[in-house]
């Protein structure tokens, strides 16, 4: 399984193309797209998500918060942070995530290198 971020079902469902867009693709098709609940809540908050957003989401699987997520997260964030890194909570949330249940992420935002570079995100 490999975790995939919003922005990569985004530029999916628009029909952009890319090496993102083709490896989301290949992983549908293998039944290996998995999403973060974050990503789940960051996809359906866009106001101008349609019916394809919600029937993909249906169909995905969806990664399992551990005890102790919140606060893992909260010093991931904050690791990140203090080496100067930019850093949104929902990345963070998302990293963790990843991070917990050993999966990779699948993203185009570069900004997860960070977490790649200072924690154990492994980036697909």
């Amino acid at each position: 399984m490999i975790a995939v971020d919003a922005c990569v079902v985004i530029s999916f469902l628009a029909g952009e193309a890319g090496p993102e867009v083709d490896a989301l693709i290949a992983l549908l098709a293998q039944g290996e797209a998995i999403l973060a609940p974050s990503t789940v809540t960051e996809l359906l908050s866009d106001p101008r998500s349609g019916g394809e957003v919600g029937r993909l989401i249906a169909d995905l699987k969806t990664l399992p918060t551990l005890d102790g997520y919140w606060r893992r997260a909260g010093h991931l964030r904050a690791l990140i942070k203090r080496a100067g890194r930019k850093t949104a909570l929902g990345d963070a949330l998302l990293a963790q995530a990843c991070i917990d249940n050993q999966i990779a992420l699948l993203t185009q935002d570069r900004d997860f290198r960070a977490f790649a570079d200072l924690a154990t995100l492994r980036l697909a």
